[in-house]
């Protein structure tokens, strides 16, 4: 069979602009850890079953709005960013277009284009304000200004993703289980099929993205189980 150049095939890399990769991953991830941690915390202080469910729940809903919220604004505000200083740009290739050109074959002299070639490539640029002006701020912002991540699309999908890694440690005692280790469980179980599911994005084996977030998932259980057993509560409430 014919081996096809990447370069002659549609779509050959990864979308990496970071729209709802990104903040999936980072809500899955931080809503597994978050609740696991939580319901270690709350079970090693020795709460009662329906305390912790009540606990982890709030866990869930507070977390999962508060991680849409911020990737909203997070996203919104570095797209506002760019903005401004694609304006700022704009400005400046119509108040010095030469300048600019200059400019921009100096950049690509010192990648190693011959001067000449970088003069004409820059002037032919020019001609066109609006390929002018994309080519400028890819090369001197590192940014694509009509490929930018939507804040929505971050804010629904690490909203959603949170809220099913939250939800994960919780499941047992959802199901009517009574013991704390078995939510740990299910959460490492989680924890695991995570990292091996981000494995098939970044080409990593999977098995060690795996065990990579069990390790930081179990720490953090253990640090808050530790403080809980520590602090306990009268009673088990």
């Amino acid at each position: 069979m014919t081996d096809t150049p990447a370069a002659l095939r549609e779509a050959h890399h990864a979308d990496v602009s970071g729209g709802w990769l990104r903040p999936a991953v980072f809500g899955a991830m931080d809503g597994l850890v978050t609740n696991i941690a939580l319901i270690a915390g709350v079970g090693g202080g020795g709460v009662s079953p329906r305390s912790i469910v009540l606990t982890g729940s709030a866990g869930l809903v507070a977390g999962a709005i508060s991680m849409g919220l911020g990737e909203y604004t997070s996203v919104r505000s570095a797209n506002e960013q760019v903005a401004a200083e694609v304006a700022k740009e704009r400005r400046e290739l119509e108040r010095h277009p030469e300048a600019e050109a200059r400019e921009l074959a100096d950049a690509w002299v010192a990648r190693g284009l011959p001067r000449d070639l970088a003069t004409q490539v820059a002037e032919a640029v020019r001609r066109d304000p609006e390929e002018a002006l994309r080519v400028h701020v890819r090369e001197e912002l590192g940014v694509d200004p009509d490929d930018q991540p939507s804040p929505w699309a971050a804010a629904i999908s690490s909203f959603l993703f949170f809220s099913v890694g939250a939800l994960v440690p919780l499941l047992p005692y959802l199901l009517g289980a009574t013991e704390l280790w078995l939510a740990l469980a299910v959460g490492g179980l989680g924890l695991f099929a995570a990292g091996a599911v981000v494995a098939r994005f970044t080409k990593r084996p999977w098995w060690t993205s795996g065990l990579r977030q069990l390790v930081l998932g179990a720490a953090a259980a253990g640090a808050t189980y530790l403080i809980g057993s520590l602090i306990g509560v009268p009673g088990g409430l």
